[in-house]
């Protein structure tokens, strides 16, 4: 029997932008739930972000940049008669979001050098003008479905 659906969490949004993207990047970057640290983080990167774009709005290349790292297809493994397969598959809108997430956080935390909001916002930046490290992982990562499509009648 299948497992039940999982319950979707309602979050409040972050208390200084209103965005429910915010939050959850902040709850991303959040080590040993230290809550305050990671929103001076996320709101020292939003800072940058405003000062390097000169614009007011440093939540929408947030926006874009989650956009631009969100991955269409990804590879499943599926197991068929012995054999283990990589089937591509589209992915769901709510994990999309999470792994652009993961790949944009990762991407700046392999970084050295500076400071993790100099960091994220450098990475907000780049993959907002489709660029960097988490775009290479969105490209890697359509690169392996695109290789594996000969297996895709094995999605069902």
């Amino acid at each position: 029997m299948r497992r039940p659906f999982k319950k979707k969490v309602e979050r409040n949004p972050d208390p200084v932008y209103q965005s429910d993207l915010v939050e959850k990047l902040t709850n991303y970057i959040m080590e040993d739930g230290k809550k305050s640290t990671a929103r001076k983080v996320v709101y020292g990167a939003m800072k940058i972000l405003q000062e390097k774009t000169k614009s007011d709005d440093a939540l929408k290349v947030v926006e874009e940049a989650i956009n631009n790292a969100s991955p269409l297809l990804e590879v499943r493994s599926r197991r068929v008669g012995g054999a283990t397969y990589q089937v591509p598959r589209e992915v769901s809108p709510g994990r999309k979001t999470t792994l652009a997430l993961r790949w944009l956080i990762a991407a700046a935390r392999s970084k050295k050098g500076k400071s993790m909001a100099e960091r994220l916002s450098e990475e907000l930046l780049l993959a907002s003008k489709n660029e960097g490290g988490a775009i290479k992982k969105k490209e890697d990562t359509r690169k392996m479905a695109e290789a594996n499509r000969a297996f895709a009648h094995f999605a069902w």
